[in-house]
């Protein structure tokens, strides 16, 4: 038996060894735009930093605002006193505005330079109230996200040549006819991986990590770890990718055989189980993402059946009773 075995196994080390091969070298590639990369990665989180944060600062001053009026209500029932006390404002503001342009005509600021301190008290008067920042907590925690990082990409360029070697792997054991379907698989399987994560990086990640860094921001500033974040972005990356390629996977299937589409139409019930149940462990613990994912899920597995009934379609029953 082990020697029935033995050309399959060296078959599959040699696919193996190329698969790694590749990811190796487009690693090599992309450790050298890790910043690139970093950018990119770190871009979703770092608006949702600053969304959260001019809400904040927007609601901040609304109650400011308001505990002002009410102040000044409460302090205001003589108007004869309010009309002086506004008057003695005006005033001081009047010195204030005289003070200040004296001390800027002495000084010679351009108008570039005081647009710039402008800007500078600006940012930070609006971080005041809520500053949330990516950090490290580790000595070398910059050199290890890069490899990180570089991993993912590389992992994500070599995937088209990974799938060609898997298709390698398995297409002796096909008819000709099967055999030309390489190229849909191999095309298919790419887009379908990328996609999964363009849907994750442009629709899910936004809204769930506003609502994660929103809950709880107005009691504690948010001071997150970079490689956790790291970690915690290439997981949902790669979860969305792979849901992302179940219609590639049902043709597969289909084209050995394997499955009708009966079967999956059977099956469905306890595939939006399974759905669900992969959704919540993929996605960050928040129903809104988990609905985002699964949602997607739900429909790639219509769209699965739909191609599964084209490629291997069930037999009626009155031809299987003949």
């Amino acid at each position: 038996m082990f020697e029935e075995l033995k050309p399959h196994l060296v078959e599959l080390r040699k696919r193996l060894a190329l698969s790694v091969a590749s990811v190796f070298v487009m690693f090599v590639i992309a450790f050298t735009f890790h910043n690139a990369i970093l950018t990119w990665i770190t871009t979703p989180l770092n608006d949702a930093l600053t969304q959260v944060g001019r809400i904040i600062e927007t609601q901040n001053k609304a109650t400011w605002t308001l505990q002002e009026q009410n102040a000044t209500t409460k302090a205001s029932t003589p108007a004869s006193v309010a009309t002086k006390l506004q008057h003695q404002l005006q005033q001081a503001s009047d010195v204030a505005s005289d003070e200040l342009k004296s001390i800027l005509r002495e000084a010679s600021l351009t108008t570039k330079e005081l647009a710039l301190l402008l800007k500078q008290q600006e940012s930070q008067t609006s971080h005041k109230n809520f500053d949330g920042k990516i950090t490290t907590h580790q000595v070398g925690g910059a050199f290890f996200v890069a490899l990180k990082v570089s991993f993912f990409a590389g992992l994500l360029g070599a995937l088209p040549f990974i799938l060609y070697q898997i298709w390698m792997f398995v297409a002796p054991g096909l008819y000709d006819n099967e055999k030309k379907m390489v190229l849909p698989f191999v095309v298919g399987g790419s887009v379908m991986f990328f996609v999964g994560v363009l849907f994750a990086y442009y629709i899910v990640t936004p809204f769930g990590f506003q609502f994660l860094i929103t809950f709880g921001s107005f009691l504690y500033t948010p001071f997150i770890n970079i490689e956790d974040y790291v970690g915690f972005f290439t997981k949902i990356m790669m979860g969305f990718g792979l849901a992302f390629e179940l219609p590639v996977f049902a043709y597969f299937l289909a084209l050995l055989g394997l499955v009708t589409d009966r079967t999956l139409i059977d099956f469905f019930k306890y595939a939006i189980i399974i759905i669900f149940m992969v959704a919540a462990l993929l996605t960050p613990p928040d129903v809104l993402t988990q609905l985002l994912m699964a949602a997607p899920l739900v429909i790639l597995y219509g769209v699965s059946i739909l191609i599964v009934r084209a490629i291997n379609p069930a037999q009626p029953e009155e031809d299987e009773d003949e």
